[in-house]
């Protein structure tokens, strides 16, 4: 596990930033070692099978990507004491997992570019794109059953709550979705939590330290810790998101940058403004976001409304505040090595990016 004692927490995110370099060679390895491919008794048109299907999730996986999620499995294992090695299937269950999620996000986004590449969909075709994001959701079970380092329990575990993982964003995904389809601008902040927690907060943190845990051999109450730290510090990942997409660095993000306005993306930052605007501020933030705007000029008027609003600052203090109830969740938890300072590490790192 990355350097550093117990006494050295924090660190503006620098042992967690560590602890991802760290990991990310053994994770790459393993998804290079274990990529999809035909079944053994293929013996037709296998060519055909790399073309359509084997070849695209390859690329996809190969185009990028933090691994953070799988480094976050491979934490909860050595957090309970587990040799990491032993959550490898389940942290390359996760990436797959990822890699469904967001090749099917782009088709439902209408996007273009993805990791810097064109979207699958848009060199591979709809259908044959939906198919290969399918291929990603049946290795996130296929790959666990397949370990052999796993004993029969922990494997009907750690899929129990893959499978949660897998309902709860799916759930998020439909509630973000339906609002847009419905322009739906009675959107809460409690309801956009509720959203993010499902759609991001399980399966971008909570769900990979639980699972990583229950692959080390974590005690109940471990698991249960390492989850609910997540919970905070994965909806302060996402909080986080909302606000450098309006206030970050625009340079860094290039043509994304405030593109939740371009979007009408019911964030929390939109969510709390449109309850604290009134009269004409109100109507006119609700125009920018329902025209779709482009222009500059626009969006900087759209940004002004929401800080007007309270609502930028209200976000990012709310963001730390997940990330203090994140540490407090692990206080007095028994967890191996320098678990407690990369996790506090990690809850200042999502609320410290800046990218």
């Amino acid at each position: 596990m990355a350097a550093g004692s117990a006494t050295d927490t924090g660190n503006g995110g620098r042992l967690f930033a560590e602890y991802l370099a760290e990991k990310r060679p053994a994770i790459e390895a393993y998804l290079v070692r274990h990529a999809p491919a035909p079944l053994s008794d293929e013996t037709h048109a296998g060519d055909d099978l790399s073309r359509y299907l084997y070849d695209p999730f390859a690329r996809f996986t190969r185009s990028g990507g933090k691994r953070t999620r799988p480094a976050l499995a491979l934490l909860g294992c050595e957090a309970v004491g587990g040799d990491a090695s032993c959550a490898l299937s389940a942290a390359a269950a996760i990436e797959d997992f990822q890699s469904a999620a967001l090749i099917h996000d782009d088709i439902a986004d209408e996007g273009e570019m993805r990791r810097g590449q064109p979207c699958v969909h848009r060199t591979e075709g709809i259908g044959v794109a939906i198919n290969v994001g399918d291929l990603g959701i049946v290795r996130t079970f296929g790959g666990v059953l397949e370990d052999e380092s796993l004993d029969g329990t922990t494997k009907l575990r750690v899929l129990e709550e893959i499978a949660q993982m897998e309902q709860r964003t799916v759930e998020g995904q439909a509630l973000d979705l339906g609002w847009a389809r419905d322009e739906r601008w009675d959107v809460t902040t409690g309801d956009y939590l509720t959203m993010a927690t499902h759609k991001t907060a399980f399966y971008s943190a909570a769900s990979p330290l639980s699972i990583g845990a229950i692959c080390g051999g974590g005690t109940d109450a471990q698991v249960e810790a390492l989850g609910s730290f997540g919970i905070d510090a994965g909806l302060a990942f996402q909080l986080q998101d909302d606000l450098l997409n309006l206030v970050g660095d625009a340079e860094a993000q290039g043509k994304d940058f405030r593109s939740d306005i371009t979007e009408g993306k019911r964030t929390m930052i939109v969510c709390w403004a449109l309850e604290h605007l009134a009269g004409a501020e109100r109507d006119e933030l609700l125009g920018i976001l329902s025209s779709h705007a482009t222009d500059a000029s626009v969006l900087a008027r759209a940004v002004e409304l929401m800080e007007d609003a309270g609502a930028i600052d209200a976000v990012r203090s709310y963001a730390h505040g997940l990330a203090r109830s994140a540490k407090a969740s692990l206080k007095g938890v028994e967890l191996a090595g320098d678990a407690h300072a990369v996790l506090e590490s990690m809850a200042d790192f999502f609320v410290e990016r800046r990218g």
